[in-house]
């Protein structure tokens, strides 16, 4: 059978497992970014999400029919001659109806089952069954001579209060179930049809739940013949005013029976369907995924992908690496004196301050692997690093708020606002992290090899100079005895034990100046060393603080936009 057009669209087949996956979708994006969407639209997710769980697990494949209209309509006799039974109260005093009564076409369902749980659920006490015979008919309703292609058995028509009721109960209960509810057939009559209020407070909201709507103009049996379809396709320019696409107007009488087998008859059509619940709950939750969708951007920066060069460099001058590096270059510079200098001159090293010790510095070179976070600064203590001025203070935080707006940007307001949140700049564990991080860096390498062979140089050209100078120095006490002076080896001219003596110092001084030279250039080579470790260490305390946390924020905001794009699609 083809679809049956109603207001908002074509019956279209709707299986149970896509009503599952959007929901799961729509679940999901709600877990993920409940705290920056709309809180209405949450909260109106998280009863289509309910609502949908719970009818899909309801046994029976039942179609729920509300009638539903203002006081006065004669949506009461309507039903009743929907029944074939005077099962709804009709009464002088309004309003009447009071809670929803039921009508249950129960001769069958697709799988046997009652409508006893559903009716449950949907909180409806008045329950009337219809008996009907093998057509689908009601017993005795083929006197009548109706004749009704396919059958009404899984039918639960609902007549509900009045939606203008002054008891504010009456209201409250029909929006209740007229969330609840498959199939909306709104009646109205000639006096109230156009009624401004009902159209702003009762047809906008049944546009706005997405289920399929259906009008039925009663009473025609009051107007002249001429009257009854300018006044129907009225009411169809003003149900597409209120938002109702392409909206269906019937035109009925309760009291004299014309329309209701037409009425009947689409009621069977969507019944045969049997799709009409789930194509209310996919709407449902399409509805509510879209109303969140605008709370989500289209896309979002990745936080990893984002520059960040100003913030580290501004982390990295809060956490006082550059005078941790002239430290290193000192140390280097220090520690090259005391192997390559001249070993008669190498005892000064001691009247100059370690570099790094002054700092609290280089005194572990690495942090036990089993140690780690808030046990970090018990191993290591704090350094003496001098505390970061008010302008690097400044920078880290401008530098911060400068890499939080571009994550931020095209995101929504709450969205935004979130990303700002997840990141506190003048939080001391931040100022900590960096001082553990300089910490646990090693500020030290290997000896270099040519300090090991400059230091023997330089011992030996000592030695030299000495045995020279105890050599000449025996030679001086030999001719202040008077005694037989030996016949000295020379170079030359030059005695060996002078050449000795004066080679030694000289070239020990020679050699200690050259590598001091060198020490310079090895010195700039630790400290770019180290500032590549000290670099990386700061990147990391800048990933904890800054980019993990604003990376969790839109990661939260991606997943909720695909979750709800998936469940619109």
């Amino acid at each position: 059978m083809s679809p049956i057009r109603m207001g908002r669209a074509k019956v279209a087949t709707v299986s149970t497992a896509d009503v599952a996956r959007r929901s799961a979708a729509l679940s999901l994006a709600l877990v993920r970014g409940a705290d920056e969407l709309d809180p209405a639209s949450v909260e109106l997710a998280r009863r289509v999400v309910d609502k949908a769980a719970r009818r899909t697990t309801i046994a029976g494949d039942h179609t729920v029919v509300a009638l539903a209209g203002a006081t006065g309509s004669g949506k009461s006799s309507l039903f009743n001659a929907l029944v074939g039974e005077p099962v709804a109260t009709i009464g002088a005093r309004r309003p009447t109806t009071s809670t929803p009564t039921a009508a249950i076409w129960a001769r069958a369902t697709a799988d046997g089952s009652d409508a006893t749980e559903l009716l449950d659920w949907l909180g409806v006490p008045a329950r009337h069954v219809v008996a009907t015979g093998p057509d689908g008919i009601r017993d005795g309703g083929r006197d009548t001579g109706e004749a009704l292609l396919g059958t009404l058995d899984g039918l639960v028509l609902l007549d509900l209060p009045d939606f203008d009721s002054r008891e504010s109960a009456h209201r409250r209960e029909a929006e209740r179930v007229l969330e609840l509810v498959d199939v909306f057939v709104w009646v109205t009559d000639p006096q109230k049809y156009a009624d401004a209020r009902l159209h702003d407070e009762f047809v906008s909201a049944l546009s706005s739940h997405e289920a399929v709507t259906l009008a039925v103009l009663n009473q025609v049996d009051r107007l002249p013949e001429r009257v009854v379809a300018p006044l129907r396709d009225d009411l169809a320019r003003l149900l597409e005013a209120d938002g109702v696409a392409s909206p269906t107007v019937l035109t009925a009488s309760a009291t004299t029976g014309a329309g209701v087998p037409e009425l009947r008859q689409r009621l069977a059509n969507i019944v045969a369907g049997q799709a009409a619940s789930r194509h209310r709950l996919r709407s449902d939750v399409v509805g509510a995924a879209g109303a969140l969708r605008r709370d989500v951007a289209d896309s979002e920066p990745r936080a990893e992908a984002l520059p960040r060069r100003d913030l580290d460099a501004a982390l990295a001058r809060a956490a006082g690496v550059p005078v941790v590096l002239d430290a290193v270059a000192r140390d280097y510079r220090r520690e090259a004196f005391g192997h390559t200098g001249w070993p008669f001159t190498r005892w000064t090293k001691g009247l100059t301050a370690d570099p790094l010790r002054r700092l609290r510095l280089g005194t572990r070179d690495a942090v036990p692997v089993d140690i780690e976070g808030s046990d970090v600064r018990a191993v290591l203590g704090r350094s003496s690093i001098p505390a970061p001025s008010a302008s690097a203070t400044s920078a880290v935080d401008v530098a911060t708020r400068t890499f939080v707006r571009g994550a931020a940007d095209g995101l929504p307001v709450r969205w935004a606002q979130a990303v700002e949140d997840s990141v506190g700049t003048q939080d001391p564990p931040i100022a900590d992290a960096l001082d553990q991080a300089v910490l646990g860096t090693s500020l030290r390498a290997r000896r270099p090899v040519w300090w090991l062979l400059v230091d023997g140089l330089q011992w030996v050209l000592g030695l030299a100079a000495v045995a020279g100078l105890l050599w000449l120095a025996a030679l001086w006490v030999v001719g202040l005895l008077a005694l037989p002076r030996p016949d000295l080896p020379s170079v030359g001219v030059v005695p060996v034990p002078a050449l000795m003596l004066v080679g030694g110092v000289l070239l020990g001084l020679l050699v200690g100046a050259v590598s001091r030279a060198a020490a310079r250039v090895g010195a700039r080579r630790r400290r770019a060393v180290v500032g590549r470790r000290l670099d990386e260490a700061v990147a990391r305390v800048g990933d904890e603080h800054v980019v993990a946390p604003v990376a969790r924020v839109l990661d939260r905001h991606r997943e909720t936009r695909e979750r709800l794009d998936e469940a619109l699609t």
